[in-house]
């Protein structure tokens, strides 16, 4: 899907150039599900698109009663998948904000995925939003041979979702974060997994930014030339590999991978390869999203400053 050209402005809403999603969310703020549960249920076969859409539907929803209304007046598999992204949601935010509301929250959101993995069948999202609550407690499952720091981890939880879809974005990423500082893990750890699992993937795959992730988020602005660090040989190797064997394929994507896309241009920039985030920018259009950006300072700053750097337009205002 071509996301179409920058016109001066950015756009940050994470539906991005999913137009059936963004009408959705203008549904969901107003109370209404059907379309929701629409646009959830042509997504059954397409498990990347069903996690992108459920989770985007989630953070518009979890501010209301939308989805206890959804699934009293329709259960389905749709109604439980919902219910569990909003409810793994909102433990997550109480956890962060250290409310005493928490474990009672973390108890539903367990209920709710495991409810929405009954009733989804083969469908890892629900697996991958319970998941996403392992980084509240320290698992300690042995790892598989092939890391060097072999740091524990709810490893046996990240292999069911893997034999359910081998390759999914979101589950990958969820397991990095629960070994990333700020989650009790570590720079090292953090290092290694990513590097393990980035290595594993296909060259083609986006899972290969997983390295590049790792590195913004252990990104240290007090070591002696921490912004210099993308002009490593080896991290300007990945970056330039990745833009060579994954950028071509964003063209056949249901929706412009912004996220994804955001990491890359960024390591490029960093890295001085300005005339390849250029085709990165280019294949983002107009939609941005605040990671990793924010990282570094303000984001539309940051964003504006790679994209000048780049010789591309920025917003005038």
């Amino acid at each position: 899907m071509a996301a179409g050209l920058f016109e001066g402005q950015y756009v940050w809403h994470p539906a991005a150039d999913d137009r059936v999603l963004a009408s959705v969310c203008v549904d969901v703020r107003a109370g209404r599900y059907l379309s929701a549960r629409d646009a959830l249920a042509e997504t059954r076969g397409d498990f990347r698109l069903r996690a992108h859409r459920s989770l985007v539907l989630a953070s518009e929803a979890a501010d209301s009663d939308l989805v206890e209304r959804w699934l009293a007046e329709e259960p389905g598999p749709e109604a439980a998948l919902m219910w569990a992204r909003v409810a793994v949601l909102r433990a997550l935010r109480a956890a962060d904000a250290r409310d005493p509301r928490t474990e009672a929250l973390e108890r539903i959101a367990l209920a709710a995925c495991d409810r929405a993995a009954t009733e989804g069948g083969a469908d890892p999202t629900p697996w991958v939003a319970k998941l996403a609550m392992a980084r509240l407690h320290r698992l300690r499952e042995q790892a598989p041979r092939g890391l060097l720091t072999a740091p524990p981890g709810p490893w046996r939880l990240f292999a069911h979702v893997l034999s359910l879809d081998p390759w999914h974005r979101e589950a990958h990423h969820r397991f990095l974060a629960t070994f990333f500082p700020r989650y009790g893990g570590s720079v090292t750890a953090a290092w290694d997994v990513a590097a393990f699992l980035g290595q594993r993937a296909p060259a083609d795959s986006p899972l290969r930014l997983l390295p590049l992730v790792a590195l913004v988020e252990c990104y240290d602005p007090t070591q002696l030339l921490a912004d210099r660090v993308w002009e490593q040989p080896q991290w300007r190797a990945t970056a330039l590999a990745i833009h060579h064997n994954w950028l071509p394929t964003v063209a056949g994507y249901p929706f412009t991978p912004v996220l994804d896309l955001a990491y890359l241009a960024h390591a490029l920039v960093m890295a001085g390869c300005e005339t390849q985030a250029r085709a990165v920018f280019t294949a983002m259009g107009p939609y941005a999203s605040r990671m990793p950006w924010s990282v570094f300072g303000d984001p539309a700053e940051q964003l504006s400053r790679a994209r000048r750097a780049c010789g591309l337009p920025v917003p005038t205002a």
